[in-house]
């Protein structure tokens, strides 16, 4: 086995050995001599030919693992690449169409907050009043349906706007950044008119599911398909190497809406999981907030404990959604005494809201519309494909 270098790392003293196949191994440095210190050689990035008779693209970057290498200091996977690394790095992406790259951020996604979404939306927004085809959004895969969905209440699209990440860095052999990629390209290229997540549909290299933004979660830690949409079936996929896009009829096509941005927020905002036992004095944490989503139990419940004071919260203003923490269904609260109660004291029921959208869209509806029934209907309201009147078998 041979070596291509060997690094040190400052967390555990490690040995980081970079092989020939790509992949890292940690050794006791003691097992290791180096025969050699190789010159530092100054490494200039070329550039990036593209073909003007191609659609154009926006690349907006954010980071994530997408845009990671290994960092050899602490072993660990940074984010690093920006925009224009990526086109470097995926040739096959020049073949798709011709690119403009914004360098928005180069950050893992858990450090993501609604101030940097809002400077995505208007960046995005520049972007396609610009003349762009279409935008694709670099992202970590952590947060990256927040940001989908943040997106998607900020903006009236006409084009498609299409989030993309990897599960996997680009200097390990399974990565999938660069067919994730790919099919995200195609994807933005496509008669798609709304914001979307696109990833790996299965773990082999053939199918990338379009996934609505507001529909969708990551379910694994580290699989290529972690991401799934919740609530109703994919909106599309992209075959791999084929390139062919198939759009189900559910998803908003390209020219229907009339661009446009709406990207106030309010982030005094919170999501809090009831669990067996939670005490109520968590809640006096939420007095000054101006909204407040409760993943709750089933068809949406709390013990009967914690009922005053979420009444106390709507009687200060607040204004308090109930979401259930289970993958599929929606929220009743007239079954039972608990949800009957509940709605007596003014919680509003989420429907089929996933929670962290719940989450984004009272962020963004509170920060639009000050009127506090206006802003409570809204959240029953089907604005960019959140929610469902009926849930659909199966889904």
């Amino acid at each position: 086995m041979s070596r291509r270098g060997v690094y040190i790392t400052k967390r555990d003293g490690m040995a980081v050995v970079k092989l020939d196949s790509g992949y890292n191994i940690g050794v006791p440095p003691a097992s290791c001599s180096l025969i050699e210190h190789p010159a530092t050689v100054a490494v200039t990035q070329p550039a990036v030919v593209q073909n003007k008779n191609l659609p154009t693209l926006a690349i907006v970057s954010t980071g994530g693992t997408i845009a990671s290498r290994i960092d050899y200091r602490t072993g660990s996977v940074t984010s690093q690449f920006n925009a224009s690394d990526i086109l470097t790095a995926i040739p096959a992406l020049k073949e798709i169409a011709n690119y403009r790259t914004i360098p928005l951020a180069t950050i893992l996604s858990e450090n993501m907050t609604p101030a940097i979404w809002q400077e995505l939306a208007g960046a995005v927004h520049a972007e396609i009043k610009g003349g762009a085809t279409g935008v694709m959004v670099t992202h970590g895969t952590d947060t990256m349906a927040y940001s989908a969905a943040a997106l998607s209440f900020m903006i009236d699209t006409p084009v498609p706007i299409v989030f993309v990440g990897s599960q996997r860095s680009a200097d390990r052999p399974s990565s999938d950044n660069a067919m994730n990629a790919v099919c995200a390209a195609v994807a933005a290229t496509s008669e798609l008119g709304e914001v979307a997540v696109v990833m790996h549909a299965t773990t082999n290299d053939d199918t990338c599911a379009i996934h609505r933004g507001t529909r969708v979660r990551k379910m694994h830690t580290s699989r290529r398909d972690a991401f799934q949409s919740l609530g109703i079936a994919p909106i599309g996929e992209v075959g791999y190497p084929s390139q062919n896009v198939t759009l189900a009829k559910e998803a908003v096509r390209r020219g229907a809406r009339t661009l446009a941005l709406h990207d106030a927020l309010d982030p005094h905002c919170a999501l809090v999981q009831f669990y067996p036992g939670m005490s109520p004095g968590i809640l006096k944490a939420y007095e000054d907030y101006h909204g407040l989503v409760i993943a709750g139990t089933g068809l949406g419940h709390t013990s009967t404990t914690l009922i005053p004071a979420l009444g106390r919260l709507v009687e200060k203003g607040t204004l308090v959604v109930m979401t259930s923490q289970c993958m599929h269904g929606r929220v009743c609260d007239r079954v039972y005494d608990t949800g009957r109660d509940l709605l007596d004291a003014g919680i509003i029921e989420g429907g089929d809201l996933l929670p962290e959208v719940a989450l984004v869209k009272m962020m963004w509806v509170l920060g639009n519309e000050k009127d506090a029934g206006k802003a409570a209907a809204m959240m029953q309201e089907n604005l960019k494909g959140e929610c469902s009147r009926r849930s659909t078998h199966g889904l």
